[in-house]
């Protein structure tokens, strides 16, 4: 684990707030699946997995924008509602947690602390893989990208979920790999570390989102002292 400046050890709060594509679950798998099977619709050749890695995390308009270049970023909202039918059709049939993962959600929970996800994700799609990985009963709150009238980087969701769990923001982390993950946590004031395993663009750079601290992989914040 790298802390920022001026940052020392301090043990997880009592509530652990994760983004879940690009964080916990590896999706680019699914997601790939999905936009090829556009590509495939439409007499294109599919697309490799490392371009459309970097994109996952930026939702399902800018993967397709990825997919198809040919739209220099304006992308139908017609696209996007079938990127989204067809990711129905593909979620979790070729996807994982991180590697660590489980073993860091069972820290947690051993812990006596709580666990749950803020995703920008539809909640329908998120509940599914929820159910899929048996996490169901173990989230403690899942909010997803339609729950509210706002969704990250807008603070939000992140609040509200702290509400939820009857905690103060100051209470709880948030765990995300994208910098719109650690505006929202910034905003929302909790303490914000960056994923730095997840799903990123080469030019982007992590240092300086503003989080607390960068890890490197699920298994270094097991260092931490949760209890």
């Amino acid at each position: 684990m790298r802390l920022q400046a001026g940052m020392s050890a301090a043990p997880f709060p009592d509530v652990v707030l994760f983004d879940l594509d690009g964080t916990l679950l590896d999706s680019a798998p699914d997601m790939l699946a999905t936009v090829n099977r556009m590509r495939a619709a439409r007499g294109q050749e599919p697309m490799a997995l490392p371009a459309l890695r970097p994109h996952v995390s930026r939702g399902a308009r800018a993967m397709t924008a990825a997919a198809f270049p040919g739209l220099d970023g304006e992308v139908p909202t017609a696209m996007v509602h079938e990127f989204l039918d067809v990711y129905a059709q593909e979620l979790g049939r070729h996807s994982a947690p991180f590697a660590g993962v489980p073993a860091l959600l069972e820290a947690i929970e051993a812990a006596g602390r709580r666990w749950g996800i803020v995703t920008n994700k539809p909640e329908r799609l998120a509940r599914r893989v929820l159910a899929g990985l048996g996490w169901e009963e173990r989230c403690a709150v899942l909010v997803g990208g339609d729950t509210l009238a706002e969704r990250k980087p807008h603070p939000l969701p992140l609040l509200h979920a702290a509400q939820s769990l009857g905690v103060a923001p100051a209470d709880c982390a948030y765990v995300g790999d994208d910098a719109r993950d650690i505006a929202a946590a910034r905003a929302a004031g909790m303490p914000a570390v960056v994923a730095l395993w997840g799903y990123r663009l080469a030019e982007d750079d992590p240092s300086s989102w503003g989080g607390d601290a960068l890890v490197e992989a699920p298994r270094d914040l097991l260092d931490w002292p949760l209890a």
